[in-house]
């Protein structure tokens, strides 16, 4: 007896599918805004909890360096419970930190809540991309990948957006930011109990077994392997725990490539929370024009999918001649782009040279963080097959913590150099980065274990 279309995902109708991959999708957007609204109401929180700048940035860091390390531990959890129970647990609990951050007394309360958001964020976020696994066949996995990774990237542009307009008004400011963005979290959870489905094959399978009181024999061949070859949780967990790391300190490819991006993330936020205060003492931009600025990471968010459908082209022709390094050539050009896109901001902020200018920097900036971003996930994917799960929760463990730890020392240093000279300073050490890393990778690719796609 072979498993139905309604507890076999990969077949599932199309229509089923996008409905699936939208809703998710979503999540991830309205986690990645969570990520950079809560920064636009900096001033009018600074002003009601009494606390200053650095204290206020403690809320970004947490949430960020919680999004990163939280996915080793319960990313096991979906593997053995299924995706829709931790969905809602994600969901539940992200929408509660939204009124924890509101009713906040004080900016200590602020972090534990971002802790426990960006925590409950993550654990939904990064199953998106196992669900869209789940559902689509490896061939037809492209576009819904690509959504996801510009729904990662791009709410934190829309994000800034909104909440800038809202902390304009005297009257709402940042505990407004939080109860809108509650409002909008709490619409999408009613269309998410109707349309979300479990998408775990081994959980859907575990559930009809159950049902129909039989027994993994009687479901075939395939599924009987799958069955006896099912880890004890315990050492599921284990193995979500350690592997990760393993790969990220004893693969240098892993680690030269994370890094790298680790590098820019850090940077990205860096510059997310210094940008607002450029804009309003170099060109008397309002808090509302501020947060508008960010459609320049939308626009660039959409360069980049058509760059990411340039770059699939140029793997599909490439190949068979350069093997996984053929997901890397636009890479390079946003390689070089990341680190002129810097200079160009650093000495675009001056009062004589229109802000323009400094938004058309700004739009480089985001595309080429947002195309070394996408080519890392697909590079590791490629490099580690089986493992690419493993790869990429190390990878996004350096990034996140490095994203979250930067802007606590970085805008100290621009106090002190001047935001010129220290945007000088990244850029230098971006270039570094970036012609070590492609040397590295380029290097170590021909030695990745054979055992890698052997063992799992």
């Amino acid at each position: 007896m072979q498993l139905d279309n309604d507890t076999c995902p990969l077949k599932y109708s199309k229509r089923k599918k996008w409905t699936i991959t939208a809703v998710a999708c979503v999540f991830t957007l309205l986690v990645s805004a969570a990520t950079t609204s809560y920064t636009m109401g900096y001033q009018s929180m600074m002003k009601d909890l009494n606390c200053t700048s650095s204290q206020a940035v403690i809320g970004l860091t947490t949430y960020v360096v919680a999004f990163g390390v939280t996915p080793l531990f319960t990313s096991a959890f979906s593997e053995e419970f299924g995706r829709q129970p931790m969905y809602w647990v994600s969901v539940i609990v992200f929408l509660a930190m939204y009124v924890m951050v509101a009713l906040a007394p004080n900016i200590a309360v602020v972090a534990v809540a971002r802790v426990i958001q960006g925590a409950a964020g993550s654990t939904g976020s990064t199953m998106v991309a196992g669900t869209i696994a789940d559902i689509w066949e490896a061939k037809d996995r492209g576009i819904p990948m690509a959504i996801y990774s510009i729904t990662a990237f791009g709410g934190t542009g829309v994000g800034t957006i909104a909440a800038g307009w809202i902390e304009a008004n005297p009257k709402l400011g940042w505990k407004w930011i939080q109860w809108i963005s509650l409002i909008i979290a709490g619409c999408y959870t009613v269309v998410f109990a109707f349309t979300m489905r479990e998408t775990r094959a081994s959980v859907l399978r575990a559930k009809m077994i159950k049902k129909r009181g039989l027994s993994p024999s009687d479901l075939g061949s395939e599924e009987t392997v799958t069955g006896q070859e099912k880890q004890k949780f315990r050492d599921l967990l284990w193995v979500s725990l350690t592997r990760p790391l393993v790969l990220l300190f004893s693969e240098p490819i892993v680690f030269a490539i994370s890094a790298w991006l680790a590098f820019a993330w850090g940077i990205f936020y860096c510059m997310i929370s210094s940008m607002p205060s450029v804009f309003r003492t170099v060109h008397g931009f309002s808090v509302g024009q501020v947060g508008t600025v960010n459609v320049t990471m939308v626009i660039a968010v959409i360069i980049g999918f058509f760059t990411t459908i340039l770059q699939e082209r140029i793997y599909k022709k490439k190949i068979g001649k350069r093997s996984v390094e053929a997901r890397l050539y636009l890479c390079c050009v946003a390689g070089i782009a990341f680190p002129a896109s810097m200079f160009m901001i650093a000495w675009f902020c001056q009062p004589q040279i229109h802000w323009a200018l400094l938004c058309f920097a700004l739009t480089i900036y985001y595309w080429s963080t947002f195309t070394i971003y996408l080519a890392v996930f697909t590079y590791l994917a490629d490099c580690y097959t089986i493992y690419a799960s493993s790869a990429l929760a190390g990878q996004s463990l350096l990034r996140n913590v490095l994203g979250g730890v930067f802007p606590l020392f970085t805008l100290k240093v621009s106090d002190k150099l001047g935001f010129t000279w220290a945007n000088t300073l990244y850029a230098c050490l971006a270039g570094a980065f970036g012609a070590s890393t492609y040397r590295t990778s380029s290097i170590l690719t021909q030695h990745i274990p054979a055992g890698w796609a052997a063992d799992e």
